[in-house]
């Protein structure tokens, strides 16, 4: 079910419907938009009797959704989501571009990749403090100690720190430490993790699962909605097809796919999505063309010598020359993308 408000609806109408809700025993979900405020409707098993709203003061229309997904539509906040993370955004009108190594190796790697980083222009620094590995024997990430690293790069070089959390206490270590919660392709269905992100203070970058179709992506944000946190970020990082030549496949068609149905901001991740730094530039200007709201980029100061993903990983030049690229594609599409 979806309330939606008037135009001139009122706090107080607002809530007066959102008590309603709640005496039914159900959850509900409001989301300002620029024009009325739309409420969505969880928690319930079957259809919800629309009379219950109908002459509520305020209240524009009741509508059923038959859809899978409720809080992830356009039917409720037609407006896009601006992810905001202090004095930075993902959706808004800056490409956003997340930038740094695939694990953080020591202190001294992550500082010299955090100084490009910063002076390229980007807001957010990405690296892993743990890292779920195919190989159990392979780098598994320094854990805490990581997490400490990238709270010192917030420190000194002011970037938002993006990192991901594999189970339910490791969102609480990235809360304490962290601005972006991360769930990787592998937990993208990993329900009780979902569910914690959807509890948590920070924004929820959700990168799409292995072998995942658009609608089990959408339901994975739809968990953490249902739980009340709306800053969620979707991220496109390849699927698993029977090409050979690149380690995933790459869906650009997704963005203008995901944009069709969703408010939700969506970036691309090309570094795990082709697993060959040659083909990482040439993807990341594709993303930004095909709309993408920002870049997930995999950088390291030596990739010869890194201890998780190096084939993918760009030198420092190379992401230099990336950033240059892509913010000049956004610039001219940028008009037709934003809004």
């Amino acid at each position: 079910m979806l309330i939606v408000m008037k135009a001139d609806a009122t706090d107080s109408q607002v809530e007066a419907v959102l008590r309603v809700i709640e005496e039914l025993g159900f959850k509900g979900h409001p989301m300002p938009g620029a024009t009325r405020t739309a409420i969505g409707i969880t928690g319930n098993q079957g259809a919800v009797d629309p009379s219950h709203f109908e002459s509520l003061g305020g209240v524009a229309e009741a509508i059923r959704v038959s859809k899978p997904y409720k809080l992830i539509t356009l039917d409720l906040r037609p407006e896009k989501t601006i992810v905001r993370v202090g004095d930075a955004t993902i959706g808004g009108d800056e490409l956003a571009i997340i930038a740094g190594p695939c694990a953080i190796e020591s202190r001294a790697q992550a500082f010299a990749i955090a100084e490009a980083v910063r002076r390229s222009g980007a807001r957010f620094f990405r690296g892993g403090a743990f890292k779920p590995r195919t190989s159990p024997y392979a780098f598994q990430g320094l854990g805490e100690e990581g997490l400490r690293i990238l709270a010192e790069v917030r420190e000194a070089y002011g970037l938002k720190i993006v990192t991901e959390a594999l189970d339910e206490p490791g969102v609480d270590l990235v809360e304490r430490y962290g601005d972006v919660i991360q769930i990787g392709a592998r937990n993208m269905q990993n329900f009780s993790l979902l569910r914690r992100a959807g509890k948590a203070r920070l924004p929820v970058l959700l990168k799409r699962g292995l072998s995942a179709t658009l609608d089990e992506w959408l339901l994975a944000a739809e968990y953490i909605m249902a739980e009340g946190n709306y800053q969620i970020v979707l991220c496109e990082r390849g699927i698993r097809t029977f090409a050979q030549h690149t380690r995933n496949t790459l869906d650009l068609a997704a963005i203008p796919a995901v944009r069709r149905i969703s408010h939700l901001p969506v970036i691309v991740d090309p570094s795990h999505g082709t697993g060959k730094n040659f083909m990482v530039t040439p993807l990341a200007r594709a993303g930004v063309a095909v709309g993408a709201d920002g870049l997930i980029i995999e950088v390291h100061d030596q990739p010869e010598h890194a201890l998780s993903d190096g084939a993918q990983a760009l030198t420092l030049d190379q992401y230099e020359q990336l950033v240059s690229e892509v913010r000049s594609i956004y610039e001219v599409i940028a008009p037709a993308t934003v809004g």
